[in-house]
């Protein structure tokens, strides 16, 4: 009876260190998707990111040349003449100040 007592304590033992070993294989998978689902989330968040600053980086552009057209002196002396209606002043009209 010891004989088999010994013999079934040696299976439970094997079995015991069977299931601990597949445990720790299927942890160990697990850890390794879920590293695998986070570094994918993060590579496509990162590409949404680099997309937007390229729009930003276009948008900037536009808007620089914007701003240079709508400051062109050249631009100025023509809305200033036709919606204003403004014009060089005669010599008449200029007050020179002494400093």
């Amino acid at each position: 009876m010891t004989v088999e007592v010994g013999i079934r304590q040696r299976k439970t033992l094997r079995l015991s260190h069977v299931v601990v070993g597949v445990m720790t294989i299927m942890v160990v998978a697990l850890v390794y998707v879920w590293f695998q689902v986070n570094t994918t989330r993060i590579n496509y968040a990162i590409a949404r990111e680099m997309q937007l600053q390229e729009r930003l980086i276009e948008e900037g552009r536009q808007l620089k040349m914007e701003i240079e057209v709508l400051e062109s002196p050249r631009r100025i002396e023509t809305i200033a003449k036709e919606t204003l209606e403004m014009n060089y002043p005669r010599s008449d009209q200029v007050v020179l100040l002494d400093e």
